[in-house]
C-alpha cells in the first residue's frame, strides 16, 4: 500500500483548500457561493465496509445502489481523497460551491439527486467523511477538477473511488 503523498489534507490545505468538515456541518458553515473545486476525504486508510443499499436519493427513477462487489473494484487503496468535484459560479441557489455541496449532502439523506459521487453514500462510515473546497477564480472549475483528477490518476493509477467521470472522459462501469 502506498501513501497518498500528493493529496492529503495537509497538502490540500497548502494549496488553498479549506473547510475539512463533515457533510453534517455544511448547513452552518460559510461555504462560498463562487465557483471552485471540492474534495471528499476519508481520514482512515483502513479497509472500507460497504452498505448493500444506498441511502442516496433516486435520480430520474434510477436506483443509486451499486453491488458491494463493484464498489470494492473501484476502491483506491491508500487514498484519502474519495471524490473530486466542481461547481460553476452562478446566481441560482444550486450553483457555486455552497449550493453544489449542500445538494451533494442532501443526496446522502435521500432528499436530492446528485448522481455524481454517489458511491460515497454506500460507505458505512460516510458520516465521518470530510468535505473541503477551493475557489478557482483564475481557472474554469471544470479544468481545475480535471487537473486534480489527472494528478490523482498519476499517483494511484485510476480515478478517485467515487468519480464516475474523468473530465470529459467517462469511466465504463458495469451495469448494476
Amino acid at each position: 500500500m502506498h501513501a497518498d503523498t500528493g493529496l492529503t489534507q495537509h497538502n490540500l490545505e497548502a494549496r488553498g483548500f479549506c473547510g475539512f468538515i463533515p457533510f453534517s456541518g455544511l448547513p452552518s458553515s460559510d461555504v462560498p457561493a463562487e465557483g471552485g473545486v471540492s474534495v471528499v476525504l476519508r481520514s482512515s486508510l483502513g479497509p472500507p465496509r460497504f452498505l448493500t443499499t444506498s441511502p442516496a436519493g433516486r435520480r430520474r427513477q434510477r436506483d443509486p445502489s451499486v453491488p458491494p462487489e463493484q464498489l470494492a473494484l473501484e476502491w483506491v487503496e491508500g487514498a484519502h481523497v474519495l471524490y473530486i468535484g466542481k461547481a460553476a459560479a452562478g446566481e441560482r441557489a444550486e450553483h457555486g460551491l455552497r449550493g453544489r455541496l449542500r445538494q451533494y449532502a442532501r443526496s446522502g439523506t435521500g432528499s436530492a439527486g446528485h448522481w455524481g459521487g454517489r458511491y460515497i453514500w454506500q460507505l458505512d462510515d460516510s458520516s465521518a467523511l470530510l468535505v473541503a473546497w477551493c475557489l478557482t477564480p483564475d481557472l474554469d472549475p471544470a479544468h481545475a477538477e480535471a487537473d486534480l483528477i489527472d494528478e490523482f490518476v498519476r499517483l494511484h493509477g485510476k480515478p478517485p473511488f467515487a468519480n464516475l467521470r474523468r473530465g470529459t472522459r467517462t469511466r465504463r462501469l458495469a451495469a448494476p
